[in-house]
């Protein structure tokens, strides 16, 4: 058996309404889909997930990243990924194949997760069991809602929590926070648990101003309210809400400086924003953690999915809701099989490996080249 074919696929999926931050607005997300096949039909899927708003590098920086080791991929024995631990052989051949390349984040993720799926598929194993977890449970998640008018957020969050969900993150800085806020309190009531989360957009002034404002209507905790690590352990000191790091802490170097700093309770990993599910396990093995999605596609939000039943082997879990339903702000998707959004938990696709199934017609109407 061999590697017969690579492909790295550029796509975009349209948003049911714009996605509006601090950091600006999107339309549609664009994406980067990996497709490493053996000569055998054997299939793995990775995906990268730009993060521009955040000045990340673009979705052509990433592809090119990838194309620069396809020759090490191409070398691969997949026979070999399925020795007496295909973990440990799935680790070595993503360490090979990227070794020096200095890979951005959502190019590390897509190779690493292409690499995993492929092994447990030749494993006849779910992702979530390769990475040695006991059980594939449902991943509790919030409800994400983007900014808006304030009684167009509350009707937002009543339809989330018609859904059954019972945590509900709001985006703040691009205006009428404290009224979003209390909008959505309002019609959620007392018992459901309300984030917020800033993208660095406030300094640690506004910040404690701001959360000073919200602390009566009970925030569960608040993402990257400042922009660097040494602001957030500024707010962190005075805070009466639970700061998260988000885009301060993308390695396990971050982590362990934000937890000598104080700058945080929690970090929320991306694995497009760390490098993948390793490097998310390694910075939730530092620091409290739960996973959260870059508004990725299927095959993103599953590695994720799978993730979040793998990486408290060895890390503690705060026993919060990950930030993985997004796929419900698509209108499309490029998947015939993925995880199913019910009653506030995504569900794994069954299936071997990541378990995603691919609708070709949809990925080719949403290609980009």
């Amino acid at each position: 058996m061999r590697i017969a074919e690579i492909e790295t696929i550029p796509y975009a999926l349209p948003f049911r309404e714009p996605y509006v931050t601090a950091r600006g607005t999107l339309d549609r997300r664009e994406m980067l889909l990996l497709r490493v096949r053996t000569d055998e039909g054997v299939e793995g899927l990775g995906e990268g997930v730009p993060l521009t708003l955040r000045g990340g590098h673009s979705l052509g920086r990433v592809e090119r990243a990838l194309r620069r080791c396809f020759r090490r991929l191409r070398r691969l024995d997949p026979g070999g990924l399925i020795a007496a631990d295909p973990l440990a052989e799935a680790i070595d051949a993503y360490v090979h194949v990227a070794a020096g390349r200095r890979l951005p984040g959502p190019a590390a993720a897509a190779l690493e997760v292409a690499i995993f799926d492929l092994t447990a598929k030749l494993a006849q194993q779910p992702l979530w069991r390769l990475l040695r977890g006991e059980r594939a449970d449902p991943v509790p998640v919030n409800a994400t809602l983007a900014s808006a008018a304030p009684d167009a957020v509350a009707e937002s969050a009543g339809r989330w929590a018609d859904r059954g969900f019972g945590t509900f993150k709001l985006k703040l800085g691009a205006g009428s926070d404290l009224e979003q806020v209390r909008a959505v309190r309002e019609e959620v009531g007392p018992q459901a648990r309300i984030r917020v989360d800033a993208n660095g957009a406030f300094s640690p002034s506004e910040a404690l101003g701001l959360l000073g404002e919200l602390e009566p209507l009970d925030i569960e905790l608040a993402e990257q309210p400042c922009a660097k690590l040494e602001e957030l352990a500024e707010v962190t000191a005075t805070s009466p809400v639970p700061i998260a790091a988000d885009e301060s802490v993308t390695s396990r170097k971050d982590a362990e400086r934000a937890v000598e700093a104080g700058a945080c309770r929690y970090s929320t990993a991306k694995l497009s924003k760390v490098g993948g599910i390793g490097a998310a396990g390694a910075i939730a093995a530092t620091l409290p953690s739960y996973l959260s999605s870059a508004l990725d596609g299927p095959v993103g939000i599953a590695a994720a999915a799978h993730a979040a039943n793998a990486i408290y082997r060895q890390a503690d879990d705060p026993g919060l809701a990950h930030g993985l339903a997004t796929q419900e702000l698509f209108s499309e998707s490029i998947a015939k099989r993925e995880c199913e959004v019910r009653d506030g938990h995504l569900h794994l696709p069954e299936g071997l490996g990541l378990g995603v199934e691919l609708d070709e017609d949809a990925l080719d109407a949403h290609r980009l080249d």
